[in-house]
């Protein structure tokens, strides 16, 4: 690979054209799929998969994903690497970059990620940190998009916990130019550093008024992973956030619902909304494989 890697941390790793561009392709490869074309660039690649955290989706889609391009992905945990026994971050990945074409990391720290990126002399992917969740943001605005088009005059509602993927909703409305209404309870909004400089992005201090004729209603459980403890703690706080019928109702006629998954029914959204005829969960899962191999095309250069 000749010059440095390009990395995908963040969403603002990519432009605006960029991030389209990767919309636009991860439709075409859905439909690609969908009808068995059989397309496969990465023939002799690997993709590194290192996970801290647990995992279904984010695992499945790149491993599946890699198998479609004709590549192959590694399973690594803590239990597998020396990282799990206390091998310095860039030593690691000066190692596996030197055997790996890429390498994609679940983890609790965005920090061991930059310093991952820092020594990789290949491409690394962030699949999951307690800042930002962008591949999960990839699907969100593919699945979007491919209902209501062009996202500009769109508007999209956040209700709960201002967490990584909320993080990485607001760096998408950053770069899309949509409304990103976010409402969180007091202590739980997002990192205030991503919300400098963008207007169009604004907190409020109720659902109901993040969510009153918004596109997209979208929500998150209240305690991630590493959080557990503070479930009690968290249910009392969110108390009020939950996205039920009632709420809903107030968005637009046209307007979805999506959660990352998992989904706890009957604490931050009900079985009724989530399992109903505007929820498009399961196409917003879906397509994290579609998504992400578009990105892994962008990063490994067969787009």
């Amino acid at each position: 690979m000749s010059g440095p890697p390009r990395h995908f941390l963040s969403l603002l790793d990519c432009s605006r054209e960029q991030l389209l561009a990767l919309i636009e392709r991860a439709h075409e490869l859905r439909e690609m799929h969908h009808r068995g074309e059989r397309y496969q660039p990465f023939q002799g690649k690997t993709l590194a998969m290192l996970f801290e955290k647990s995992s279904t989706r984010t695992r499945v889609s790149f491993e599946a994903g890699m198998a479609q391009l004709g590549g192959h992905a590694l399973f690594l945990s803590p239990r597998d690497t020396q990282l799990g026994r206390g091998e310095p971050v860039a030593d690691t990945a000066k190692v596996l970059s030197s055997m790996a074409d890429a390498i994609m990391i679940r983890t609790f720290s965005h920090e061991l990620l930059e310093t991952f990126a820092e020594n990789s002399t290949v491409p690394v992917i962030n699949g999951l940190s307690d800042r930002l969740h962008p591949c999960q943001l990839l699907a969100d605005l593919q699945t979007w998009a491919s209902h209501h088009g062009p996202l500009e005059a769109r508007v999209a509602a956040w209700v709960g916990d201002g967490n990584n993927v909320c993080n990485s909703f607001v760096n998408a409305a950053r770069l899309l130019g949509f409304e990103l209404r976010i409402a969180c309870p007091e202590g739980y909004a997002p990192d205030p550093a991503l919300l400098a400089g963008c207007p169009n992005v604004h907190l409020v201090d109720a659902p109901a008024a993040a969510v009153s004729g918004a596109h997209l209603v979208v929500t998150d459980v209240w305690a991630s992973m590493g959080q557990e403890e503070e479930q009690r703690e968290r249910e009392r706080a969110f108390a009020g956030f939950q996205v039920d019928q009632a709420l809903f109702s107030l968005a637009a006629g046209d307007a979805l619902f999506m959660h990352c998954l998992p989904a706890h029914r009957g604490e931050e959204v009900t079985s009724e909304v989530i399992d109903g005829p505007r929820s498009v969960v399961w196409e917003e899962a879906e397509n994290r494989l579609h998504a992400q191999k578009a990105l892994l095309e962008l990063l490994l250069g067969a787009a």
